[in-house]
């Protein structure tokens, strides 16, 4: 940390930005490299606390508010930026619409959201209304309604908004898009992606243990299991696309060159969180009488315009390791995160895998060649390093982020429609174009791009 925290306050990483952000120029927001970005958290659980933690080693930003219906919440945040040497923010969360009240003030200059899913699209709209540039966790949206509502938002207003998904700068992910973007594997044909995570601990929490310990959810439960078990009661759908798509999307060019055309969904029975209710609580439990919704396993499968296909994985309420089961396939070979093994004809032994290893070594993207060191302990293996970086330096130049309000409807609309597909018995569903026809003529992003 002291190595990371050193660097960061020498140099705030200016300029770091270029790489990961649209091959054309930078805007203005009348900020120069001497002023800070001061920026406000609207949801300081502890996805909103990791990411207080990292802005606040920069020596460009300035944390102006917090907001935070849960006053324990808000006692950690304000400690965390004293402990820093940061000025008292101002605080808001008397109740649900405060944060309307943050964005009021004028000395914020951009906002981050991380708050329970259900309030991402609503914020976020608000805040772009409101002139802040906003970053918003993932998922984004939770309806279609809600993934135009992105979009509209930031057409009418011309106020960016970056979906803060850290999936995208994980260091394998980053140096496969270097091989696609390289034509390692010849021309794309086929993925697989997914979020395959046993979260059963996280979505029953009642405070014994940092997860896990009981069997509540709801107002009994404390942090995620508050929220996020709910959506599983009533919801038959993938709730959490972007940690794999969201990767796959860039590597497709989706939105740019490319979009998604139609998805397809199936749901197994919903078996596992009723059985670990069982396990930890009793049969006699009141919980082992709720009727769980979601199945188990979900898998969707998208199509794209240039007729790559994608296959889409929720797995979440069963026993197993985690795994978001990349696989990147063309013409030429191909990469699997599940055994981290890849295989290109022509270099590979004939019919046999290579450990991807050495090929992930060999085309090392250059911002974690440069700043992996520094980026290793800022959270999730460095991702959150890079994702917050990019983030920072959008805001200050008011620029398009690399993953943007239209990236963040097609990545999201994954829930509606597999949602509407599962109801259906897998029924095809049309995938709406966030970017009006313009996904044809919107130019990719240089992320392999180093112009520092």
């Amino acid at each position: 940390m002291n190595s990371r925290r050193t660097f960061l306050q020498k140099s705030a990483i200016v300029g770091a930005g270029a790489a990961l952000l649209p091959g054309f120029a930078y805007g203005t927001i009348g900020l120069d490299q001497s002023e800070k970005l001061n920026v406000g958290l609207i949801g300081v659980g502890l996805r909103g606390t990791n990411h207080l933690e990292n802005l606040l080693l920069r020596k460009d930003v300035n944390i102006a508010a917090v907001c935070d219906i849960d006053p324990t919440r808000i006692a950690i945040a304000k400690d965390v930026v004293s402990k820093a040497g940061g000025k008292p923010p101002k605080v808001f969360g008397s109740n649900d619409y405060d944060y309307r009240n943050l964005l009021e003030l004028k000395e914020v200059d951009a906002v981050i959201v991380a708050t329970p899913w259900l309030w991402h699209t609503r914020m976020a709209v608000d805040a772009m209304k409101a002139g802040k540039y906003v970053g918003v966790e993932v998922s984004a949206s939770n309806t279609l309604e809600e993934c135009w509502d992105l979009v509209n938002a930031h057409e009418e207003t011309g106020t960016h908004m970056m979906i803060l998904e850290n999936v995208n700068y994980r260091r394998d992910i980053m140096a496969v898009l270097n091989m696609v973007k390289q034509k390692v594997f010849g021309e794309l044909v086929h993925f697989r992606c997914g979020y395959q995570h046993d979260l059963r601990e996280v979505k029953f929490n009642n405070g014994k243990q940092p997860y896990g310990g009981g069997v509540e959810f709801g107002e009994k439960a404390i942090s995620e299991a508050k929220w996020r078990t709910e959506h599983s009661v009533k919801r038959n759908a993938d709730v959490y696309p972007t940690h794999g798509l969201g990767p796959i999307a860039v590597m497709a060019d989706i939105n740019r060159g490319n979009r998604f055309v139609s998805m397809t969904s199936h749901a197994t029975k919903a078996i596992g969180l009723h059985n670990y209710i069982v396990k930890v609580g009793g049969e006699e439990h009141p919980n082992a009488k709720v009727k769980f919704k979601q199945g188990d396993v979900i898998t969707s499968t998208l199509e794209t315009a240039n007729g790559e296909t994608i296959i889409i994985t929720h797995d979440c309420n069963l026993p197993r390791p985690y795994s978001l089961g990349f696989r990147v396939q063309g013409s030429n070979g191909l990469w699997e995160n599940d055994g981290n093994r890849m295989y290109i004809e022509g270099q590979s032994k004939a019919h046999a895998w290579d450990e991807d290893k050495e090929w992930l070594a060999k085309y090392d993207h250059p911002l974690w060649k440069k700043y992996g060191e520094y980026a290793l302990d800022a959270g999730h293996g460095g991702m959150d390093f890079f994702v917050i970086n990019s983030f920072v330096e959008s805001a200050k130049e008011n620029t398009a982020p690399p993953m943007d309000a239209y990236d963040a409807a097609a990545w999201s609309a994954v829930t509606p429609l597999s949602e509407a597909s599962i109801e259906n018995n897998g029924s095809p569903q049309y995938f709406p174009d966030f970017t009006r026809g313009m996904w044809m003529k919107r130019k990719p992003y240089q992320w392999m791009k180093d112009t520092y």
